[in-house]
């Protein structure tokens, strides 16, 4: 079987068990605090599994895809360096939620493995629960005695909590588990050793293929257990090992999942796969982290410098770094496997071939930049190691370059053997754990159990049409993050929205006659509206009334609506290609990212804003309404890729004919109550993507009130003339010809200085030293003088000292022959004289400059520089 074919087998053998077959959520998780990305095949029912979402189906089945790399289930290091570990993977699933347990979900696990794919029954292994004395749980007898029905007894292993007790997170929803391992080692291997010994043991050949997770506890803030309402089933099978073991290969990089990139590699590099461990490993990080960047991308996750943006950039130029070093590659590379990746994977995940324009142009200009960024670090350590001479290069350094220019130890170790140097590597790991414990008390949360007040109590949402409710607290906790404290409260009604799709959450109050309690934001977690508070109610069993902050919900609702006009304006003026790609909608401003490849001209912006503005004052109704997401397709409804939506969502509409998108954000009555949208600014956040950002009624007021008050200031300097324009260009006219006739004049200036300065050589062993405080205030025309200088005058150390704007410079020059033959470096001697200025400088071995705050130094500076000059010899 290929690749293809084993997916659509496991598909089809669960629809033939009464499962519902549902696509793959977005690999990015959006409006979910806990979250970043799906890490699992249960991650996009965590709702269902809390009781926060109805369960539309008692049996599911789904490939989805997943990434791991960072926070519990941190692979990325292993990835490569192996061959079953990966950055996104395919987690092939079955669930029955409240519906069947152990017994159909064992059973079909082994139906499915040994009758349909065929597998050796004599190679497959099953782990189950040894229980745990900490949590008071007994060995998982159900699943030993159901396994006993199709296994040895020497081929069910007992498990501990690690490996056999799953849990979604600190809380949450948990449960033993069993898993399948298959022993794909040679017959003449397993001859010599039990396939048991190896389970569970990072044996590259013994591997899981089968996690079969029985959920019927909930994990508790203070760690306890209690029972959950239903009993369900999560299961999860790592799509790329069944294709390995299915298809007889030792690793999942010699599947037909892999080979064609890794193939596309080695054309591309002349790099034979299997020639070498350093480059095979090297090509197999390129191999996995195109598909986890890829995916990304057309989930809608740019590479960025926070959150979600930066895991995606740390896995690019880990892919990056690797070619750079491994394959002899110091141009772009990923960008192109992507073609390939799409033709591969395109047919089940379709988002892979509409976006792949896109996809590959945001990875090029990633690479370019990375690039550039190592060769500035190389740059970078070349200068230290020239300027230090030391054997050691020290440990902070080399934790700056990895922090700073992304650089992996060894990549600094190579360079330091081309040195003849070692690298300080318990500096660097002093350094490195620092970071790690600053970046972990940064994130710690410490969440308490949550405290029912109302038992099984859902939240009714009445915001759209409401800014105020009588609401109950359903229950709440107390939440300390960075050193304080405050609490999450659910209410039974609320007029709060959350933030969501961009648009920012409410805040406001919780009232009653004796206390008012400030809301300070509001999110959803896990399909909850969690309210923020900064204290607790001192009785929260009142009836209180909520109340939405109306000027700010007011002011968010009019950017929400214009950003609407704005998107349907873009794609009218610029072509249907505009896709949204990002938004953020608050009470300033509203930022919108979308696909285009090129910059939005002026003439461009000025119609999209006319157009805007038009709507404006058309005062078109919105006409919003809820339908079956299929309805909505219909009608012509605008959906984002990487957005989840339920089977019923919110059309919102202006004008059947002009802007009609799904959106869960609140909006204006009609467009003009918007009154006035002006763009603010236009720029690139990535290759392929634009960034507007603009403003709306009377931040859009308070603009233009701005721009003509600085107008009228700016005549009322210019004596009120009758073209204001005419009479700035005349004053840019008049500075241009004052500051050619200063030029000139420092530089007759400097003619006459430079004279008096040959007069003032003195030789001291062999070195013609000059010392001197001058009087010329610019640095430009003191470093073209020195210049001059070092070209007429041999053997040349020159020192010179001046006050440029208050402050203290020093300018030092060395002539080459000095550099080489007495080992001198302006740029170490200058930052010795600095201090006596009280500052700092640099600069290269023949030339470097300093400035400081205490140009009373600088005499002081002038004799540590020849005293210098006097000790060579």
């Amino acid at each position: 079987m290929n690749a293809k074919e084993i997916r659509r087998t496991f598909l089809d053998f669960f629809k033939s068990k009464g499962h519902e077959i549902v696509p793959s959520a977005p690999m990015v998780v959006k409006n979910d605090p806990t979250l970043m990305f799906t890490n699992s095949g249960m991650a996009p029912f965590k709702d269902w599994f809390l009781g926060n979402a109805p369960i539309k189906w008692p049996r599911v089945a789904d490939t989805q895809k997943c990434l791991r790399v960072s926070g519990k289930h941190n692979d990325l290091e292993e990835v490569g360096v192996d061959t079953y570990h990966h950055t996104m993977f395919e987690m092939l699933g079955n669930w029955s939620f409240g519906d069947y347990f152990k017994k159909e979900a064992i059973a079909w696990s082994w139906e499915l493995l040994t009758e349909v794919y065929k597998l050796p029954k004599d190679r497959l292994y099953a782990t189950v629960f040894e229980g745990s004395a900490d949590d008071n749980l007994p060995f998982d007898q159900e699943a030993y005695d159901l396994w006993k029905q199709f296994l040895p007894e020497s081929h069910i292993l007992h498990g501990n909590k690690k490996d056999n007790f799953w849990e979604m997170g600190d809380q949450g929803p948990c449960g033993p588990c069993s898993e399948i391992h298959f022993d794909s080692r040679s017959d003449e291997e397993r001859a010599q050793s039990d396939g048991a010994k190896w389970v569970n043991s990072d044996h590259p050949q013994v591997i899981e293929i089968w996690n079969n997770v029985f959920m019927e506890f909930n994990r508790k803030a203070d760690g306890s257990l209690e029972k959950l309402p239903a009993q369900h089933v999560d299961t999860g099978m790592g799509f790329e090992r069944l294709v390995r073991v299915l298809q007889g290969k030792q690793s999942n990089y010699d599947t037909d999942v892999f080979q064609p990139i890794i193939q596309k590699i080695s054309s591309l590099t002349g790099v034979a796969y299997g020639s070498n461990e350093k480059t095979d490993i090297a090509i197999r990080v390129l191999s996995d982290h195109i598909r986890a960047i890829s995916f990304a991308i057309a989930d809608g996750q740019l590479p960025s410098n926070t959150g979600a943006g930066y895991v995606i950039r740390r896995i690019l130029r880990r892919a990056v770094r690797y070619y750079y070093s491994f394959l002899d590659t110091k141009e772009p590379l990923l960008c192109r496997l992507v073609d390939t990746l799409a033709a591969e994977m395109g047919e089940f995940f379709p988002e892979l071939r509409t976006q792949q324009t896109l996809i590959t142009s945001v990875i090029e200009e990633e690479e370019k930049a990375f690039l550039r960024t190592l060769a500035a670090g190389i740059m970078r350590f070349e200068d230290y190691a020239s300027k230090n001479n030391a054997k050691t290069i020290d440990g902070f350094f080399a934790f700056e370059l990895y922090d700073t220019f992304g650089f992996p130890i060894d990549l600094t170790q190579l360079l330091a053997r081309e040195q003849n140097c070692s690298v300080d590597m318990d500096g660097f790991s002093k350094y490195l754990f620092e970071q790690k414990e600053r970046s972990r008390a940064a994130t710690a949360i410490d969440t308490d159990d949550w405290i029912e007040l109302i038992k099984d109590a859902s939240t009714h949402f009445v915001g759209y049409s409401e800014l105020q409710s009588d609401s109950k607290i359903v229950r709440y906790r107390r939440v300390k993050q960075k050193g304080k404290e405050f609490y999450q409260i659910v209410l039974d009604v609320t007029p709060f929205y959350a933030e969501s799709g961009g648009q920012v959450g409410d805040t406001g109050y919780l009232e009653t006659a004796n206390e008012r309690i400030r809301i300070t934001d509001t999110k959803k977690e896990n399909g909850v509206i969690v309210h923020f508070a900064e204290r607790l109610p001192e009785q929260p069993d009142r009836v209180f009334t909520a109340l939405v902050d109306a000027p700010k919900r007011k002011q968010t609702a009019n950017n929400h609506s214009a950003t609407h006009l704005l998107h349907a304006a873009l794609r009218q003026v610029l072509g249907t290609h505009v896709e949204q790609k990002g938004s953020l909608v608050n009470e300033e401003y509203l930022r919108f990212d979308f696909s285009h490849f090129s910059k939005v001209t002026d003439e461009e912006l000025a119609q999209i804003e006319q157009i805007v503005n038009e709507k404006i004052r058309e005062n078109i109704p919105a006409d919003i309404r809820e339908m079956t997401l299929e309805d909505a397709r219909k009608c012509g409804a605008m959906a984002l890729f990487g957005e989840k939506y339920g089977d019923v969502v919110r059309v919102v509409t202006f004008d059947d004919n002009y802007s009609i998108e799904l959106c869960g954000g609140t909006h204006v009555n009609s467009t003009g109550q918007i009154g006035l949208f002006k763009i603010v600014s236009e720029g690139a956040v990535a290759a392929g993507i634009r960034r507007i950002e603009a403003i709306s009624a009377i931040k859009a007021e308070a603009f233009f009130q701005d721009q003509l008050r600085l107008v009228k200031e700016i005549k009322e300097l210019l004596k009120n003339p009758k073209d204001v324009l005419k009479s700035i260009q005349a004053l840019q006219e008049e500075r241009s010809a004052l500051e050619k006739e200063l030029e000139k004049l420092m530089r007759d200036k400097a003619r006459v200085i430079k004279g008096d300065l040959m007069q003032k050589i003195q030789s001291v062993n062999g070195i013609n030293f000059i010392g001197e405080k001058i009087d010329l205030n610019s640095a430009d025309a003191i470093k073209d003088m020195a210049f001059e200088m070092r070209q007429q005058v041999e053997n040349l150390v020159m020192v010179l000292g001046a006050e440029i704007g208050g402050k203290a410079s020093l300018t030092l020059i060395i002539s080459d022959e000095l550099v080489a033959a007495k080992k001198l470096n302006a740029g170490a001697i200058i930052r010795d004289l600095a201090k006596e200025i009280q500052g700092g400088g640099g600069g290269q071995p023949f030339f470097a400059t300093s400035g400081g705050n205490n140009p009373a130094g600088i005499t002081n500076a002038l004799s540590k520089a020849s005293a210098l000059v006097a000790s060579l010899s």
